[in-house]
């Protein structure tokens, strides 16, 4: 009788770390529990690990261990944030920024703040403008560097186990037809004329709605979103 792949409480710590970075995004999520039961086993082997894996990259298997391992704040922990300063992944800019801040704050799971530096970093690759005003115009975005619009698609898209990110809500949009009324309930985002970030409407956490983050809050309705999603560079990897 042919036997399956061994269950993952059979595993030792090492064969457990090459079963779920090999596994396909069905099966990773199927061992997730099993990674964070047992994650106490595995975390002194995680630096040696992502050695192996591709930090330009898109596997979101290698963010999942990182955020797991900054889970305690500990001697690892702090052993790794060090030699990471910027973070683990490579996250270049087209217009000199730097986007070790916002990696940071993804890694430790601290998704408000992430979301809300996401709206200052777009402010300031739109312009002086847009930072003076406070927000970006739809106009705007075409003169935004698509390295950008990419490594923070990426960030979102690695650090949420693949649920966030520009990318994943255009690919929901096209899946509605491109008809935002119907995306809202999917997203868990409240719309009563504005897109808001109020407590009771958003969940700041990874068990959020797939596309739930970031919110690009907007006063003009979808324009801006309209807009950012329709630039070549994120169409590309949506297309790709």
């Amino acid at each position: 009788m042919l036997s399956g792949p061994p269950v993952s409480s059979a595993l030792s710590a090492d064969q457990l770390l090459d079963q779920f970075l090999g596994a396909s995004v069905r099966q990773r999520r199927g061992l997730l529990p099993s990674l964070i039961d047992r994650r106490q086993e595995w975390r002194p082997l995680v630096e040696e690990r992502l050695r192996d894996c591709d930090p330009e990259g898109d596997d979101w298997g290698p963010g999942a261990l990182i955020q797991l391992l900054l889970d305690d704040d500990d001697a690892l922990s702090q052993a790794f944030l060090a030699r990471h300063p910027v973070g683990w992944l490579r996250a270049p800019s087209g217009q000199g920024l730097d986007h070790g801040p916002l990696q940071r704050q993804l890694m430790q799971q601290h998704f408000e703040a992430a979301d809300r530096m996401t709206s200052e970093t777009l402010r300031r690759l739109a312009g002086a403008e847009a930072v003076r005003r406070g927000y970006v115009y739809y106009s705007e975005v075409e003169g935004i560097s698509g390295t950008d619009l990419v490594s923070l698609d990426r960030l979102w898209s690695v650090y949420s186990r693949g649920r966030f990110g520009f990318s994943v809500q255009s690919r929901l949009l096209l899946a509605q037809g491109g008809r935002w009324e119907r995306l809202w309930p999917r997203l868990g985002w409240k719309q009563e004329g504005v897109w808001t970030r109020y407590p009771s409407a958003f969940t700041w956490s990874i068990d959020a709605p797939e596309g739930h983050m970031p919110l690009i809050n907007q006063l003009r309705g979808v324009r801006l979103m309209d807009a950012l999603l329709a630039h070549p560079a994120l169409k590309a990897r949506v297309e790709g």
